[in-house]
């Protein structure tokens, strides 16, 4: 009884649940597979049909390949012949290829403010140039200080200016908004252009 209850126990733990979700989520293959009776597919794709498991097994013996379960709930669960070290393999290659060719948006912000000076300026259309084309979004955040807080012109004019300077390189995805004390605009990248990382120069802030 003492051990009834440790099994009960055990089977409650959250931890040994999580554990056999994890588990279930494996293909079972060869001998995993507990049930009577299995509707079969060749290696090639052709459908077998609907065969005893031990049947199934000898099958996959003759042609020197696994057993694998590919729709476990279906009534009788499907199974399929093939070679599970090398589907393995592939399927991890073709989820690592993916991972490579997905591209990581980064948005990155830009601080100005209404009434700044040509050289600052300059200077941070230079780092927003550089953001949209390595591929990153860019936030541009004016910021209002005293009495500019009443002449939101002068930053949704800021925001004009930049963003027709840069129109080759991005577009404006998120229209000026005034927060506060601040207004912003979000640019992206044009859609299709190809990423080019660059060093961030030295004292870029």
């Amino acid at each position: 009884m003492y051990q009834a209850r440790c099994s009960a126990a055990v089977r409650s733990c959250p931890r040994v649940e999580q554990r056999r979700k994890h588990i279930s989520t494996e293909s079972r293959i060869n001998d995993r597979i507990r049930v009577p009776e299995v509707r079969l597919v060749g290696a090639e794709g052709e459908q077998i049909g609907i065969v005893s498991i031990g049947e199934a097994m000898r099958m996959a013996q003759e042609v020197d390949l696994d057993l694998v379960e590919v729709a476990p709930t279906a009534r009788p669960p499907v199974c399929k012949l093939m070679d599970y070290g090398k589907f393995k393999y592939e399927s991890d290659q073709k989820r690592r290829e993916a991972r490579k060719n997905q591209v990581q948006t980064v948005i990155k912000e830009m601080k100005l403010r209404p009434k700044i000076d040509p050289h600052d300026y300059e200077t941070k259309k230079g780092h927003v140039v550089r953001f949209l084309r390595a591929g990153d979004k860019v936030k541009i955040t004016i910021m209002f200080r005293g009495r500019e807080q009443s002449r939101p012109e002068l930053g949704i004019r800021l925001l004009q200016r930049l963003s027709a300077d840069v129109a080759d390189l991005g577009y404006v995805e998120a229209q000026p908004k005034q927060d506060g004390r601040n207004m912003t605009m979000v640019m992206a990248p044009h859609k299709g252009s190809k990423p080019q990382r660059v060093p961030e120069p030295a004292g870029h802030v």
